[in-house]
């Protein structure tokens, strides 16, 4: 949980955008200023295709911004990164991808898979390789004896799992979960989550948690951000954004999140978002949601809004 007031992540006004041709450029990430603190959960949520995975790879720099300013612990690391400082931020960054078959590669060992960060940037001595990644190996829930095996001999949790031991074994300071459940059975999901719970405490971690469902974003994570097309549109504590959102889009999301109680699921009330989703290839002035928005006036069409407000910040032309 939130220890610190420190930022940890700055980003001012970053941008990422994909050329694809023909003058087509897709604004898959655009003009995101915000912050991530030290010792926080941040979750990150939208519909799949509105930039979250884009957002997260340009923070870890696996993707060059293409405008913009980031800031990391202190030190600006705008622009590509490359030999001995591309080693030195993969040791405080690093990211848990959503699919736990295509993130491992299926020719190394569970040992090599693990050990490889570490090997490359020189952390463990020869002699520690094999007990370092046995300790890893059973604090996320696996066995010392799986260091030999290769990822296809387990299961979609156990490949998350490796995962995660990969990741820490860096010592990151930054953990960037990718939809880090949202290829595993249900009965695993929560496992995995209480995994990464603890293990945030014990490490003293940040993280960046994108994800698509908001009542469990909700539950674990300090703050919410929601994301559509390329645009933060509403940031607040978590409670805040979930019981009182401020955004029409945010509202309609919320309402679209299923109940577990099926009585009051069926009773429920629900808003429903019509027209069609805009593109943000060569994306039009004004607001991304004006399109779908129920509430929608003639500056919506001209005038890009802009996140306003303290705690909770939301980016509507609206009177809220």
């Amino acid at each position: 949980m939130l220890n610190s007031n420190k930022n940890l992540v700055e980003l001012k006004n970053v941008s990422k955008i994909f050329d694809i041709g023909r003058g087509k450029k897709l604004h898959a990430v655009d003009d995101i200023t915000i912050n991530i603190r030290e010792g926080e959960i941040l979750g990150l949520v939208g519909e799949s295709g509105c930039g979250k995975s884009t957002l997260g790879r340009t923070i870890i720099k696996l993707y060059t911004e293409t405008s913009g300013v980031i800031t990391f612990d202190g030190q600006d690391i705008t622009g590509p990164i490359k030999g001995n400082h591309r080693k030195n931020y993969a040791q405080k960054m690093q990211m848990i991808f959503q699919d736990p078959y295509s993130s491992l590669n299926p020719r190394m060992t569970v040992e090599d898979i693990i050990a490889e960060g570490p090997d490359a940037c020189n952390l463990w001595p020869d002699k520690d390789r094999k007990n370092n990644v046995a300790k890893w190996l059973e604090r996320v829930g696996l066995h010392a004896s799986h260091a030999g095996r290769y990822p296809h001999e387990f299961s979609g949790g156990q490949r998350q799992r490796i995962g995660i031991a990969r990741a820490l074994a860096m010592n990151p300071k930054l953990l960037i979960c990718d939809e880090p459940i949202s290829a595993l059975d249900v009965s695993v999901q929560a496992q995995i989550i209480s995994l990464l719970k603890e293990l945030q405490v014990e490490q003293n971690l940040t993280y960046l948690f994108i994800a698509h469902d908001l009542s469990m974003v909700r539950v674990i994570c300090d703050r919410m951000a929601v994301m559509y097309l390329g645009k933060i549109i509403e940031l607040g504590s978590s409670g805040d954004v979930y019981e009182r959102p401020k955004h029409p889009y945010t509202k309609a999301l919320i309402a679209a999140n299923p109940i577990p109680d099926p009585e009051i699921e069926k009773k429920r009330t629900k808003t429903l978002i019509h027209g069609e989703i805009g593109s943000p290839v060569n994306p039009k002035p004004g607001c991304r949601f004006a399109a779908r928005c129920p509430h929608v006036f003639d500056r919506c069409r001209s005038e890009t809004p802009q996140l306003r407000g303290d705690n909770q910040q939301f980016a509507c032309h609206l009177d809220v």
